[in-house]
């Protein structure tokens, strides 16, 4: 395939990354340098879900495939975009906002729930994100969808003290499928072509929960 434009989807990652509540802090630190070791190398610690990532169905379900267990050809695939921009704070994305592109769901597709909550990334009203309707959810899996992103930190709504939340039922319903969610794109905006080619291949990580990724959008060619 050749490649005329690739859209970055991810956020950069380093020390004022926003993460999930309760998750690692990312600290970046000089290990080596150039003036004194000969060549530069940089010290990182941070969590499996830092950043633009893809969740594994082993992030909900103990007995499901960690990330390094997926097959590939989970993480890339024709992207379909849903437009739910226009939401409020913790808006419902339901299968209303799906509908008119429910024609293009089929297996390998990988649906991208454009929100445009990332323009709130580094804020607190980046928590009261949209998030997808389980009904939804379950109607594009019964359509064959097995991947899924969000532009927000959550494809579930993120509790608070005042917002309990639904617990978390979409997560439940893709790991139940062993389906790849991918949370904190950003730039979905930018895909203004037709079947744009997705890639969301994350770090073979052993055994984890999930991984971080460079997330991007190929237009081939024509």
């Amino acid at each position: 395939m050749k490649i005329n434009r690739v859209v970055d989807l991810s956020v950069v990652v380093g020390d004022a990354t926003q993460i999930y509540p309760g998750d690692p802090v990312p600290e970046f630190s000089v290990h080596a340098t150039i003036a004194r070791d000969g060549f530069n190398l940089l010290r990182v610690h941070m969590g499996s879900q830092t950043g633009t990532h893809v969740d594994a169905p082993y992030h909900f379900v103990d007995s499901a495939p960690s990330i390094d267990e997926i097959p590939l050809d989970r993480f890339v695939g024709t992207g379909v975009i849903v437009d739910a921009t226009g939401l409020g704070p913790r808006g419902r994305i339901t299968w209303a906002h799906v509908e008119p592109v429910a024609h293009l769901l089929s297996p390998g597709v990988i649906v991208l729930l454009k929100t445009g909550w990332s323009a709130h990334y580094g804020t607190r009203a980046y928590f009261d994100n949209p998030f997808l309707d389980a009904e939804a959810c379950r109607r594009m899996i019964d359509a064959g969808v097995r991947t899924f992103g969000i532009d927000a930190i959550n494809i579930d709504e993120t509790p608070d003290d005042a917002h309990p939340g639904e617990g978390f039922p979409v997560h439940h319903l893709i790991a139940g499928v062993h389906g790849i969610i991918s949370e904190n794109l950003t730039n979905l905006t930018a895909i203004d072509f037709d079947e744009p080619f997705i890639s969301l291949l994350p770090l073979a990580f052993e055994g984890a929960d999930g991984a971080p990724v460079r997330a991007v959008a190929m237009q081939a060619l024509a």
